[in-house]
């Protein structure tokens, strides 16, 4: 794993009145070019080349310069990060980057300053790390199994990383679990039973709240110990088997298909956000406690309301995600902290910009 501390040298040498936001051109990066361009920051896209006219055709929210690329694996290359070096940039994480380039990949060979903790890939890639996390912040989790033969109730079974859904699955029984489970192996999707984790099926309302978390902003909620924490927007996301109901019964099979399509926007009863920012809060200091200096910037908890249960959460997503590209003007909640429009992507570039002009820039880069 690269350390801190090479990633650090690298950035002192950076001209911090130049400094750039990049990151790929899919999942959210044009609401983080666009929040660049509103922060007065110059932006670089890391581009397929067959996909540069369509991100250069959205004249607000295309980044300043492209950089063109085969293959997402390219950024792993000395060339292209020597380029990214030179422009001064600060690399954004979000789903497609850590699933094409691969969470290992950025923590061994990606020599990039990084908006974040990278620790939080290490801790987020793998579920099983993952949920000792969950148990150590002492929030309501779903109960897992540890062998199939275990399984003794309706249980989802999940792919490790960010998928986006990809490859889940339901099952109510061991042998349903083995028939489903060779079907993936024969997909290649997974080689062994360490491939998935078997997670409890909770019946409930799914919410996805989008939170920031600033360490050099003052501190807004005695628990979290320093530090400003905001919610800034809550989404459901609309997967194929929601629409379940518009097969026709030879195409059922198609629709047995957790893969997230969209995202819809939500608001809570207002009695619930005391649940959700007490929760982010022991999230947050869990996070300090194993993987120094711990969260830093967008985070989602993602979770299901349970009537007799509450909120339980399942995964921590530990960068921007897909349901804040709702939100590229503000959402109900971020007029409650801001008098203007504030996206997650703009709220990225104002804390690289204030930490900028505090000198504390090294305190939110790894």
């Amino acid at each position: 794993m690269i350390p801190r501390e090479r990633i650090l040298s690298v950035l002192s040498k950076y001209d911090e009145s130049d400094v750039k936001i990049g990151t790929i051109c899919s999942h959210s990066s044009l609401q983080i070019f666009n929040g660049a361009r509103r922060e007065g920051l110059r932006s670089v896209g890391i581009v397929l080349r067959e996909n540069k006219p369509y991100y250069e055709s959205f004249p607000r929210a295309s980044p300043d310069i492209f950089i063109e690329v085969d293959s997402y694996g390219d950024l792993l290359s000395e060339e292209t990060q020597e380029e990214l070096i030179s422009e001064n940039v600060i690399m954004i994480p979000h789903g497609s980057f850590v699933e094409y380039v691969g969470s290992e990949n950025i923590l061994e060979r990606f020599g990039v300053p990084m908006f974040g903790n990278r620790l939080t890939l290490y801790w987020e890639g793998d579920r099983r790390r993952q949920r000792k996390w969950l148990e150590d912040a002492g929030v309501p989790t779903p109960r897992i199994y540890r062998s199939p033969e275990d399984i003794d109730r309706p249980v989802i079974v999940k792919l490790h990383g960010a998928k986006g859904g990809k490859g889940y699955f339901k099952a109510s029984s061991p042998e349903e679990f083995y028939e489903k489970f060779s079907e993936l192996k024969e997909r290649g999707l997974v080689g062994s039973l360490e491939d998935v984790v078997i997670e409890e099926f909770i019946v409930g309302v799914r919410f996805y709240p989008h939170f920031f978390f600033s360490p050099i902003e003052s501190e807004n909620i005695a628990d979290l110990e320093g530090g400003r924490l905001e919610l800034l927007g809550i989404d459901r996301r609309l997967e194929v088997i929601d629409e379940i109901h518009r097969g026709l019964p030879d195409l059922m099979e198609d629709f047995m298909d957790y893969t997230v399509t969209g995202n819809i926007p939500v608001i809570v009863r207002e009695k619930y956000l005391v649940d959700l920012l007490r929760d982010a809060v022991k999230i947050i200091s869990s996070s300090r406690r194993l993987f120094y200096p711990g969260l830093i910037g967008p985070f989602c908890m993602e979770m299901i309301y349970n009537p007799s249960r509450g909120f339980i959460t399942f995964e921590v997503s530990t960068r921007i995600v897909a349901g804040t590209n709702l939100y590229t003007d503000g959402s109900p909640y971020s007029y409650y902290y801001y008098d203007e429009p504030m996206s997650m992507g703009r709220r990225i570039a104002r804390e690289i910009k204030e930490a900028v002009k505090s000198g504390s820039l090294h305190k939110i880069i790894y």
